[in-house]
């Protein structure tokens, strides 16, 4: 990356500042990239950054409990609005508990910028109190990461990173600042625009209209075609132009957990998400396809299990930003096409139009599909006790499908992706590349600081509602109205799954309550924690149902209240998450029941 003089020459319509601490032009930088909220956990190192805040009004802090939640935070912010999500901390213990939300927002492609107070300049790498080399432990997790020695560089930094974390597939960018840095005084020069040495690194790569026409050429010559949608879709912002394209050409859209609501669920073409416990008939249909469309995603593993047997019979188109997922993990793309998806599917719509383009006969296909369709839906067994499936779906008729979910990570995770349906994107935010416990709650935070006027609900389980139970207090305090919808089967439920499909129902430390007094529907004097108690100490409303009479009203009383919420609904842990595609396994070692 180049170094850039940071005199006014250098930038000709570079804007002076007033003399100004190092601190105050960091605050002054975030003004300037529109960021309105951050969300930062003070210390030593941080605290010029903090002062700084302090003196304005144009960005809201919200003081998170842990810096893991405010990082979680920011980045359920930036999965609603597509934003920059914003998250600080101190040097040291503090900078290292924002690496899970880094590791995440960079598995998942979220743009987030992480600003972390440093040690004195003269003490870094001599082990100095409250210090790491957070510059080098996040190397391998972010698009970008800087060591901010040199106070006049700020304003060119903060512009950089901003455009980075934004920028073609979106990621997070680290700045970290020593507090000698911060205090320094200087006449700041803020760039207009980003200078690099490689115009690669602004330049937005576009599909040219020879392979534009290649794709509707396989399209026009295909039986069995299937569109793979990913998260690529909504971070391009291109949902409307695959509705478009997916009617036009009449190809059945299957999505990835990343890509849910990038195309309606409830559309004709919809077959929902598919992958290890996605819907049957999308991963029959993506295993018998003779041309699949992949657009925006990256074949995870858990989409696509062994990649040796995976769609072994179709032809591969794999549109991306980033040619590096080309051939990355299934070896045999066709046509590897690297574009913006927004850019791609709009000339595929226009060319299409223009040459007056003709889907093909598909009838046999679209009806096998159909049948799948109609066999195997996403389903549960009725039980006397309330199952967590049944939850997801009364929250589902409760709020006509208009509310952001927000999840956990585990099988509460699944359930709510497959009876809660998205038919618009940003709707569905969780961590899935990662798959990181306690993102839940705080992420959820984020998303209703993001969007006031939508219900924000977190389906968690009690084992990853724990991990930053702490927000509650940011929640009440800050008068975030972010509601939780636990789970609550006193185990750590997908683990417990695997044990019983894979280990002999052996338990490997899976059991969250007394091991002697394991509490249940059936029990409920073994529960623990009592979380409508914790709630209460936090100051937060909170209920408990376990009997499915009160399950409407409980859920109705929730979405009622006009701040936060936790809601305990128990389960037993005996549900497991169906279908399933064991890990490393293929579509014919599916398991149905």
């Amino acid at each position: 990356m180049k170094k850039t003089s940071t005199s006014p020459a250098a930038f000709p319509k570079a804007e002076i500042g007033r003399e100004m601490k190092g601190a105050d032009a960091v605050v002054e930088c975030l003004i300037r990239e529109g960021v309105d909220v951050i969300f930062a956990y003070p210390g030593g190192a941080s605290q010029e950054l903090h002062q700084s805040l302090a003196r304005t009004d144009k960005i809201r802090t919200i003081l998170p409990r842990h810096e893991q939640g405010g990082s979680f935070a920011a980045e359920g912010y930036s999965r609603v609005t597509g934003k920059v999500g914003v998250c600080m901390a101190t040097s040291g213990p503090g900078a290292t508990n924002l690496v899970s939300a880094i590791a995440d927002a960079f598995m998942d492609s979220i743009p987030l910028v992480a600003i972390t107070g440093q040690v004195f300049s003269k003490y870094i790498g001599k082990m100095a109190f409250q210090e790491t080399d957070f510059y080098g432990m996040t190397l391998p997790i972010v698009k970008h990461s800087y060591l901010v020695m040199d106070v006049t560089e700020l304003p060119r930094i903060f512009k950089e990173a901003f455009y980075l974390a934004r920028s073609g597939r979106p990621g997070p960018v680290v700045i970290d600042i020593p507090k000698d840095v911060q205090q320094a005084k200087f006449q700041p020069v803020f760039p207009a625009a980003v200078e690099f040495r490689s115009t690669y690194a602004t330049a937005t790569q576009h599909a040219t209209d020879d392979q534009l026409k290649h794709v509707l050429a396989l399209i026009a010559d295909a039986k069995r075609p299937v569109l793979y949608a990913g998260g690529g879709i909504i971070s391009a912002e291109a949902h409307q132009e695959l509705k478009a394209f997916a009617e036009k050409t009449n190809v059945p859209v299957a999505t990835t957990l990343m890509g849910l609501g990038g195309f309606p669920e409830t559309h004709p073409l919809s077959m929902q998400w598919f992958g290890m416990h996605g819907s049957a008939y999308g991963n029959w249909a993506v295993d018998q396809s003779d041309l699949l469309l992949c657009f925006g995603a990256r074949f995870d593993d858990r989409i696509t299990g062994d990649t040796n047997k995976f769609a072994a019979g179709a032809k591969i188109v794999h549109i991306d930003i980033d040619a590096s997922e080309h051939n990355k993990n299934v070896k045999r793309i066709l046509l590897p096409i690297t574009s913006d998806i927004k850019y791609a599917l709009t000339r595929l719509n226009e060319i299409a139009a223009a040459h007056k383009f003709s889907p093909p006969d598909t009838k046999v296909w679209h009806a096998q599909i159909a049948t799948w369709k109609k066999e195997t839906p996403f389903r549960y067994e009725k039980s006397k006790h309330i199952v967590p499936q049944e939850a997801v779906k009364v929250l589902y008729e409760l709020t006509k499908g208009d509310a952001i979910i927000v999840t956990g990570v585990g099988q509460h995770q699944m359930w709510a992706a497959q009876f809660y349906r998205f038919d618009e994107p940003r709707r569905y935010i969780s961590s899935l590349g990662l798959g990181a416990m306690g993102f839940g709650y705080p992420a959820a935070l984020g998303a209703k600081v993001a969007r006031p006027d939508k219900q924000v609900i977190d389906i968690d389980g009690d084992g990853s509602f724990m991990m930053n139970i702490q927000e509650l207090a940011t929640a009440h305090i800050e008068k975030i109205a972010a509601k939780a919808m636990i789970l609550n089967n006193q185990h750590l439920g997908m683990v417990v799954q695997w044990e019983d499909r894979f280990y002999g129902s052996v338990r490997g430390n899976t059991i969250l309550g007394d091991e002697s007094n394991v509490g249940s529907p059936d029990n409920l004097g073994g529960l623990y924690p009592d979380f409508v108690k914790i709630a209460d100490g936090f100051g937060v409303k909170g209920r408990r149902v376990h009997q499915k009479s009160e399950l409407r009203a409980a859920i109705q009383e929730m979405l009622d209240h006009d701040g936060p919420y936790v809601l305990d609904v128990i389960v037993p842990y005996t549900e497991h998450v169906l279908p399933m595609i064991p890990a490393g396994k293929t579509v014919k070692d599916m398991i149905l029941k």
